[in-house]
């Protein structure tokens, strides 16, 4: 039975979030320090004992985020619980394609986390705060989302950012048009608009400055090849590691294409999902795209026990 590893992205993070596994494990308290001497700094205090407000700030959720996941894994790997031989298959939601490469022996830690440095430092700077947001919308098929967009393009730029589950879209765009939307989302039968607490209007072309960013800095890395296969954000499809730099840079401005991927996937045999990384909103994603497959989210230590009842 095939078994994908899933990684989450921005959004997913909480105070605290990988502590019980610094203090349990040895190589997971490891990938914390190894974050901290990287960076130069005391991430791990904030990510432990911090607000809500200074994790939010994207650079400091995105290496955080990334950074927690592995410490799960190794964890995970440590314990003889998860083993890349008998896994079939990775990917990650946006910047959770960055841990799914470190777990498929593409890119060291460090070397990830100097490269979500940039990332992050450079979408929060791609505009001016405050100009363009995101906004969750709840209950609307793909093609509805697009009709909307169309209908409110007088008011600004808007793009589809994160094609997540059936009925849960993520738009980007200039705020005017994406607090038109927000104001009027019942006129436009909109179930529900949830504001994303974000700094900038990520995937889409209004931050082309950090692709320019990132074009640049990652020609500085080698990546290599992957001990199993990674569905990319930008294409749904499984790719290679010839590609991954430029997929990478794309992915910045191109739509998740998440509810593709965990369908091809299943396409592709994967019966069993398990989520690494805090929270568990890719596991809620992946029960929304189909009710045929198991799936798992190992986020905190006790959550350990449900890859056991998995194999059952």
């Amino acid at each position: 039975m095939k078994t994908a590893l899933i990684f989450p992205g921005q959004g997913s993070q909480f105070v605290g979030m990988g502590h019980d596994f610094y203090q349990k494990y040895d190589v997971s308290k490891q990938i914390y320090h190894s974050l901290d001497d990287t960076l130069g700094r005391n991430l791990s205090k904030e990510i432990f004992f911090g607000s809500n407000m200074s994790l939010l700030k994207t650079q400091n959720a995105q290496p955080s985020i990334m950074t927690t996941s592995i410490a799960i894994y190794v964890a995970l790997v440590s314990e003889n619980l998860i083993n890349m031989k008998t896994i079939s298959c990775v990917a990650g939601h946006s910047l959770g394609e960055y841990s799914a490469l470190v777990c498929n022996g593409s890119l060291k830690f460090d070397n990830s986390v100097k490269l979500l440095k940039v990332r992050s430092k450079a979408m929060q700077e791609s505009m001016p705060e405050g100009t363009g947001g995101m906004l969750a919308l709840i209950g609307c098929s793909l093609e509805k989302v697009n009709k909307i967009i169309e209908m409110t393009q007088n008011y600004g730029k808007v793009f589809v950012a994160n094609d997540n589950a059936i009925g849960q879209i993520v738009i980007s765009g200039e705020k005017n048009a994406i607090e038109y939307i927000e104001n009027k989302s019942k006129k436009l039968e909109i179930k529900k608009a949830i504001k994303l607490p974000v700094s900038a209007p990520f995937h889409c072309e209004l931050i082309n400055n950090a692709a320019t960013v990132m074009d640049e800095e990652i020609s500085n890395y080698q990546f290599e090849n992957f001990s199993v296969p990674l569905y990319s954000n930008v294409t749904a499809e499984k790719c290679s590691v010839q590609d991954i730099k430029k997929l990478l840079i794309k992915q910045i401005v191109s739509k998740v294409r998440w509810r593709e991927i965990v369908l091809n996937m299943i396409r592709d045999g994967v019966k069993n999902f398990v989520e690494i990384g805090p929270g568990s909103v890719l596991t809620n994603l992946v029960k929304r795209i189909s009710k045929e497959v198991k799936v798992i989210s190992i986020s905190k230590t006790e959550d350990i026990d449900k890859l056991e009842a998995m194999k059952q």
